[in-house]
């Protein structure tokens, strides 16, 4: 759901791609799939994201959204070096060098104060750009919307996103459900933006914003999106 508040704004700016032409052989399927984690989504996960929203000063919460931030630029700044993009690449490792010292673990941004601009790649970026076909579209259970393409990237991204050289299990776990906490808690704002039928609606987001990564945003020119874009790398 990391990326779920972009889908969202990529799709109401403007539709570039019609829910026909989205390859879903398995619709009966996701769509089974996406009721049962829509269901466990309202039993659970947006009630504690709610309660966390409650009890965490804007201050913390800020904090904790900029640590996990600053681990992600591991695997932003390795996939911007396998895409043939260098000095993005330096800029991003930059980035994480500075703030996880000077930023004490990425908790503060003192790079973007410093003229780094921050960015956002992933492993099924990478595949993308590479020309690998994204696939049918998947709908993953509690993981959400995907593709074979993303499907077959995310031990990459997985690995490299910024714990794998954390020994301990417990550790691990608990930060990636920290993680997911935080993320459920900056898209509550954004929910009743979601019309129509729910499950098109996540899936033409989805596809729309993952073309809209790949080519880095060159398919779309609109100041809300950008803005938009800007919020959830800051």
């Amino acid at each position: 759901m990391r990326k779920l508040l972009l889908f969202v704004s990529i799709f109401i700016v403007s539709i570039y791609i019609s829910s026909e032409e989205v390859h879903d052989p398995f619709e009966d399927i996701n769509r089974v799939t996406f009721n049962i984690n829509d269901a466990l989504d309202n039993k659970i996960a947006k009630p504690v994201a709610v309660v966390y929203g409650d009890v965490t000063p804007p201050f913390i919460q800020n904090r904790v959204t900029r640590f996990f931030k600053n681990l992600a630029e591991i695997d932003t700044f390795i996939n911007q070096a396998l895409q043939g993009k260098p000095k993005l690449a330096i800029n991003d490792f930059s980035r994480f060098a500075i703030n996880s010292s000077i930023g004490l673990f990425g908790f503060f941004d003192v790079a973007t104060k410093l003229g780094l601009e921050a960015h956002d790649e992933d492993f099924g970026q990478t595949l993308g750009v590479w020309g690998v076909p994204d696939g049918p579209y998947l709908m993953l259970p509690i993981i959400g919307p995907s593709n074979a393409r993303d499907l077959m990237s995310r031990p990459i991204s997985s690995f490299l996103s910024g714990t794998f050289a954390m020994t301990d299990t417990d550790v691990k776990l608990a930060l990636t459900a920290l993680d997911a906490l935080e993320t459920r808690e900056r898209y509550l704002d954004f929910e009743a933006m979601i019309t129509g039928d729910r499950y098109t609606f996540v899936k033409d987001a989805y596809v729309q914003s993952r073309d809209y990564e790949i080519s880095d945003g060159e398919m779309i020119e609109d100041d809300f999106l950008e803005d938009m874009d800007d919020f959830l790398i800051d």
